[in-house]
């Protein structure tokens, strides 16, 4: 057969558009290869009777905690109901930065479209836009193979593009971790940056498709990068005299188009490094038997790569090696790109390289989806050439085989998975052994096309049933929720007190998912500062502080403005609470010790706690509280109600929790366990007296905007303006930099009676300089071809 290659002269920069026919057969190759994705998709999900086709949710792990939870305050962004804006969220943790948030989960150019969904129905918008990616990465994959050569069958384009986007990596975890579909779409559009820059055209669609892929979301794209690096090397030892140029060219499209969204880039960069440390751990390689066992369809894991293709790929690029008719650097580079693609997940080094030089929190496999695209195209390369003959197709089989022999010993190469592997390799087999005349066309494509959709739904089905089995899973967002969003929102009183979305929680960022303006947060950017602060007040957390929870405390709700909070089932008033903006004597910021207890006195300025007089007996008429944040377990004051403690280990810690009301008699009983249990007694009379001191020198109005709030003051008032916000970097008040006062954001005043304080993400001001000089740069070479044309 011979290979038609699209390969424009180094020199063309506006080669001749392509014919009306050929375009819609590529748009029809595009459409085909979505549907077919998303029909293996939903089919999966409805054999597992998972949300939206059964009773099983998948509110699971960061798609609970994090994903629903941002999209929904995007929504409320959209529609104007947010507190804050795109650089400053006063609904989390106690006001933070909005913007690296945005650029780690909610910038891909698909998300605003959750907009156009009823609120309520934000876990069906979130899913939505799960199968509109996945259709969308087959269609480019689609397009790009279409785009560097023809094959005599036309259905092999969207069913290879197909084949891509439901590998995997895809089904098992892109589906709960939406934002890294982001890049399964990102690697065949910086492929295609590579094939333009190897031949010279689309400079402006270069950048610009860089940035937006660098934007959509910048770590699978930085993965998607060097994969689009490797594919670029290939084409160019493959497909004409290789020539430094081409590779220039891409470089400089992608350093543009990452210079185009520096704006968005750099703050998330300096916000990771500002944030509170997450796991920290050793890459450790897999088993080779489980490595070679996730091939197989039906299978799941969370420290091996899910590098599950369908059978089409993977026979096809088995027997690519073996074809005599290919030419044999075409052979042996496709085949060796493939290898050691594979071969460097494996290793330490290349495995730091992969990840941006350090291994991620969780999956240690998280560019496996790169190595999907490359057997797609090592398959597709072959098929460039016709069929395989039945020698070269003998030779694949057995390559399968010995693979799937190879993984026997693993646990995870379970009998169904045998079973549907070796039942897919007996149908592709059959449909490239037919006799190649149009009556058997149909029919090997209907073998082709139902092997990959059976093992896509077949795998996506048992994936959604381990998550649940394996990973954490909290409650989906429904009436229920809906319930408690409705009361908070008729609650609120921001800015002159905060509503707390309280406990039990849904999720860990349920002030995003539920409105009001309390302190949970659960980020990759969870500041440090604020960690710190939180845990020195007696706040508990998981995820080693990154999630830090609701804290329920009287005195706390006084330091944080909060007046209303979620609590058993209803919002509750908490009474007189100082505002957002309180004003402390002139003096030196106290320190913060080990004594949670006493650092909340600290920060009030007045003493609200008493030890027991006796041991384990506080007054009668006292709160009754206690800290033991590496304990497990239920405590509980006499004959009271239950209290959970979930502490131990470096990933959670407990928060200080009320045992209730001190009663004649009442004994508390405290989990076993390691760590310090101390109780203090709260007496409400002195909390109250602290309280309406705070009052009388505080803020007489608060204004919040979304990117800093300004304060009005008594006359005559000097001291310490604080502000019941943590001083994360990026703050200045009165055009200056902040003074600190032990981890919240405050001000030293004299004789003023304005506060105002504005917050500028860090790295904001880099950022956009660097996209100024790419747009600079765009426009000089703009000119300079206009001048060359002229």
């Amino acid at each position: 057969m011979r290979t038609v290659l699209r390969t424009a002269p180094p020199s063309t920069l506006c080669p001749d558009p392509a014919p009306k026919s050929t375009r819609r057969a590529t748009a029809a190759a595009c459409a085909l290869a979505g549907l077919l994705a998303v029909a293996a998709v939903c089919a999966g999900d409805a054999a597992a009777r998972i949300f939206p086709f059964g009773p099983r949710h998948r509110s699971v792990n960061d798609l609970a905690n994090q994903f629903v939870p941002f999209h929904a305050h995007l929504w409320d962004l959209l529609h104007g109901r947010a507190d804050g804006g795109i650089t400053l969220n006063w609904r989390a943790g106690g006001g933070t930065g909005f913007l690296p948030d945005y650029g780690t989960y909610l910038s891909s150019p698909l998300a605003p479209l959750v907009a156009l969904a009823p609120r309520a129905d934000i876990e069906y918008a979130v899913y939505a836009l799960t199968l509109l990616k996945t259709a969308l990465a087959a269609a480019a994959t689609a397009f790009l193979l279409r785009r560097i050569s023809t094959v005599p069958a036309r259905w092999w384009p969207p069913v290879l593009g197909a084949g891509y986007a439901l590998c995997g990596w895809s089904l098992v975890e892109g589906a709960y971790n939406p934002m890294w579909l982001d890049g399964l779409i990102a690697f065949p559009l910086l492929c295609l940056v590579a094939e333009w820059a190897r031949e010279g055209v689309r400079p402006l669609l270069s950048v610009l498709t860089a940035a937006v892929c660098w934007t959509a979301n910048f770590y699978t794209a930085y993965m998607a990068t060097l994969g689009a690096g490797l594919f670029l090397l290939a084409r160019l030892a493959t497909a004409g005299p290789f020539r430094l140029r081409a590779p220039l060219r891409a470089a400089g499209s992608v350093v543009l188009g990452v210079g185009l969204a520096a704006p968005v880039l750099v703050p998330v960069l300096l916000s990771t490094r500002q944030a509170h440390p997450g796991v920290v751990r050793e890459f450790e390689a897999a088993g080779a038997a489980d490595v070679l066992a996730r091939l197989l369809p039906g299978t799941y894991g969370f420290s091996t790569p899910a590098a599950f293709v369908a059978t089409p790929v993977l026979l096809l690029a088995a027997t690519l090696a073996f074809r005599r008719e290919v030419p044999g650097r075409e052979r042996w580079v496709w085949t060796g790109l493939v290898l050691a693609a594979a071969v460097s997940f494996q290793w330490g080094r290349t495995h730091l390289v992969w990840h941006l030089f350090a291994t991620p929190n969780g999956s240690p496999y998280r560019q496996t989806f790169v190595l999907a695209g490359l057997l797609v195209i090592a398959g597709y390369a072959g098929l460039a050439h016709g069929p395989p003959g039945r020698r070269p197709l003998a030779a694949g089989c057995a390559v399968v085989l010995a693979l799937t022999a190879a993984a026997l010993p693993s646990r995870l190469a379970t009998h169904p998975a045998l079973l549907l592997a070796v039942a897919g390799l007996a149908a592709v087999a059959g449909a490239l052994a037919l006799p190649r005349r149009r009556g058997y066309a149909v029919l090997a494509a209907l073998l082709v096309t139902g092997t990959l959709l059976g093992q896509a739904a077949a795998t996506t089905a048992y994936a959604d049933r381990r998550r649940l089995a394996h990973l954490d899973d909290y409650p989906p967002y429904g009436p229920g929720q809906e319930r408690r969003a409705a009361a908070l929102a008729a609650a609120d009183g921001w800015p002159a007190y905060r509503t707390d979305s309280g406990l039990p929680r849904v999720a860990g960022n349920d002030p995003l998912l539920l409105g009001g303006q309390g302190t949970a947060y659960y980020s990759s950017h969870t500041p440090a500062v604020l960690t710190e602060l939180l845990t020195a007040l007696g706040g508990g957390w998981t995820s080693r502080g990154r999630a830090l929870q609701s804290l329920d405390n009287p005195v706390t709700d006084a330091l944080f403005a909060v007046g209303a909070r979620w609590r058993d089932g209803e919002v509750v008033r908490t009474g007189a609470v100082p505002p957002l903006v309180t004003v402390r004597p002139p003096g030196a910021a106290p320190v913060l010790g080990r004594d949670p207890f006493r650092n909340q006195e600290l920060l009030l300025g007045a003493g609200v706690y008493t030890r027991p007089a006796e041991p384990g007996s506080c007054p009668v008429g006292t709160e009754v509280f206690l800290w033991a944040p590496e304990r497990t377990g239920e405590a509980r004051l006499g004959t009271g109600a239950p209290v959970g403690l979930l502490g131990g280990g470096p990933r959670r810690r407990a928060a200080m929790a009320s045992l209730g009301v001190q009663t004649p008699g009442a004994r508390p009983e405290v989990p076993d366990g390691k760590g310090p249990a101390e109780l203090r007694c709260l007496d409400h009379d002195r909390l109250r007296n602290a309280v309406t001191a705070l009052r009388a020198r505080s803020a007489v109005s608060v204004e919040t905007t979304a990117t800093g709030l300004t304060a009005r003051l008594p006359d005559g008032t000097a001291g310490t303006a604080v502000v019941a916000a943590p001083a994360i970097p990026g703050w200045t008040c009165q055009g200056r930099a902040p003074d600190p006062y032990a981890g919240l954001l405050a001000v030293r005043i004299a004789g003023t009676t304005t506060v105002s304080c504005a917050f500028r993400p860090p790295g904001l001001t880099a950022g956009l300089a660097a996209a100024g000089v790419s747009v600079l740069v765009l426009l000089g070479a703009g000119w300079r071809r206009r001048l060359s044309a002229s």
